[in-house]
């Protein structure tokens, strides 16, 4: 055979591959049901990364699965919450401060295992107190990646499936340690096991744990966190895999007021208000709930703006700048006053 056949042949075999390599791919491409939704994934993690500040092939290391769960990663401009953020909190904060962030920045620093950082923390208390927003404070202070997992993106029709997302959870977490898996109402995740339960979600509960485990022998920097209204439904086998516990109590007095100070920091107010008075008046409101008293005063001094603009303009039409007037005591008084009204009129429906 001389040269020329031998280039022909060559050139024949690679022609050959290339079509072979184009068809095979074409063939997953076009019969995968999810190979469009696996190619999105890959982009918005890329994306995610960038924010995150991580070198943009770390998504080559990461499986299917493990694409899936880091969507749920929180960047830093939607984390963004730091201690200052969070009003009437400062026990709670110090206590974080004390028995997690430190033993975080000791890490290495010792030998010690009880310098070790808790595996899993949990904060419960009454609806609306601020456990969402201190669990991304203790992420943000202490540098961790914060994972926010929602524990329907664990669950698939397929058999099986839910086990790997399980376990993409952990495997990703390791990948990008220091990390924090939160999970918010954990109870209705991780409650109490029953006969009854479903297979499938028995399974991955199993499964979940037996990886909390895992890790929790070894000397990687991952911390479980989760937030309940209801720590007497949560397994006793997941409360005993978190010997951190903190307790957020509705706020007093005192701790309203700094929650109103927190809340209206960026707005304009009069010297009328009295956050002192605000404060004593809003017994038993959660800070969420004085979140909304707030909402409803702004928008009242909003509308009550715009109606002076209409008239002085006899249309405002497309609205581009609201200069509101500041805020005055009456305003936030009102709205508490509709904001109690409100909530006494669902007790009352709850009652009857």
């Amino acid at each position: 055979m001389d040269r020329a056949e031998l280039i022909s042949l060559a050139v024949r075999f690679a022609a050959a591959s290339a079509l072979t390599f184009l068809s095979v791919r074409y063939m997953i491409k076009y019969l995968d049901p999810n190979y469009a939704q696996k190619e999105e994934n890959e982009k918005k993690v890329c994306e995610l990364f960038n924010r995150l500040g991580l070198p943009e092939g770390t998504r080559i290391d990461l499986n299917e699965h493990e694409l899936r769960i880091a969507l749920q990663l929180v960047s830093g401009e939607e984390e963004g919450t730091t201690w200052d953020e969070i009003g009437g909190a400062e026990d709670i904060i110090e206590d974080l401060k004390d028995r997690v962030i430190l033993p975080l920045q000791l890490a290495g620093a010792s030998t010690s295992s009880l310098l070790n950082p808790p595996r899993g923390i949990l904060l419960y208390g009454p609806p609306g107190c601020g456990k969402t927003l201190l669990a991304k404070a203790v992420a943000r202070a202490s540098g961790c990646r914060f994972i926010n997992l929602q524990v329907s993106n664990l669950t698939d029709k397929w058999y099986g499936e839910s086990q790997k997302l399980a376990a993409a959870v952990f495997s990703i977490a390791q990948k990008l340690q220091p990390t924090i898996i939160f999970i918010d109402e954990i109870d209705s995740f991780l409650r109490d096991r029953q006969t009854h339960d479903h297979e499938a979600t028995a399974m991955m509960k199993a499964q979940f744990m037996q990886l909390w485990d895992g890790f929790s022998s070894s000397s990687d920097k991952i911390i479980v966190m989760g937030a309940t209204n209801r720590p007497s439904d949560v397994d006793a086998a997941i409360l005993r895999r978190m010997p951190a516990k903190f307790a957020i109590h509705l706020p007093n007095s005192a701790q309203r007021k700094q929650i109103f100070e927190v809340i209206l920091n960026e707005e304009q107010i009069s010297s009328s208000v009295d956050l002192t008075k605000l404060a004593a008046s809003s017994e038993g409101l959660s800070g969420s709930d004085l979140k909304e008293v707030c909402r409803i005063a702004v928008l009242r001094r909003a509308k009550e703006t715009l109606d002076k603009q209409k008239k002085e303009r006899g249309d405002f039409g497309v609205m581009t700048v609201l200069n509101r007037d500041p805020l005055e005591h009456c305003d936030l008084e009102s709205a508490l006053d509709h904001y109690m009204r409100s909530l006494g009129q669902m007790v009352n429906f709850a009652l009857d």
